[in-house]
């Protein structure tokens, strides 16, 4: 497994990904045997509908200050790894002060409507700002997290944006409206 390219030209770890493009969810189909489609008649591509039922997003981190910044990563229903690995649902690239894997969990549990983050196994912590804006509080146990709230793994600073769960009078949840 390495790096492939969707027909868009959008070129992604297989790795990570899957043969799923992140850009244009387009998947890209390797290995066609020319003994089921002998005339050439279907597409070497296949739109992710088709293929699976994407997990929809409950909310993002988004990295203010570290190698990452500017860069949003998406947090899905239930248990988010966060780490370094490529295996870990939310991968943060560059920071090697971030553990390799499990060096927080962030948890949106759709039952309670809820964000909530754990520290990880790892050997590092997870700071989340107080509510002055001067501290950082390391996290032993669970953490309910707001809208704004800054978020320290490593050297990398990130902001918890929702979209599930209330705020600010708004609630919204994919189960009454998805």
């Amino acid at each position: 497994m390495g790096l492939i390219r969707c027909k868009n030209g959008h070129l992604f770890s297989e790795k990570k990904h899957g043969s799923i493009c992140p850009y244009c969810n387009v998947a890209v189909k390797k290995n066609s045997n020319p003994e089921e489609d002998p005339q050439g008649k279907y597409s070497d591509l296949v739109y992710l509908n088709d293929l699976e039922v994407l997990k929809p997003v409950t909310g993002w981190l988004v990295c203010l200050e570290g190698p990452s910044h500017g860069r949003d990563y998406r947090i899905i229903a239930e248990k988010n790894f966060v780490g370094r690995s490529g295996d870990m649902e939310i991968r943060i690239i560059g920071d090697d002060t971030v553990c390799l894997r499990n060096h927080a969990i962030i948890v949106y549990d759709p039952e309670k409507n809820r964000t909530m983050l754990l520290p990880g196994d790892a050997q590092g912590l997870v700071y989340v700002m107080d509510d002055e804006g001067d501290n950082w509080d390391a996290v032993f146990e669970p953490h309910l997290l707001e809208a704004g709230d800054r978020i320290k793994i490593g050297q990398s600073i990130f902001i918890f944006v929702p979209l599930c769960g209330e705020n600010d009078g708004f609630v919204f949840n994919w189960k009454e409206n998805g």
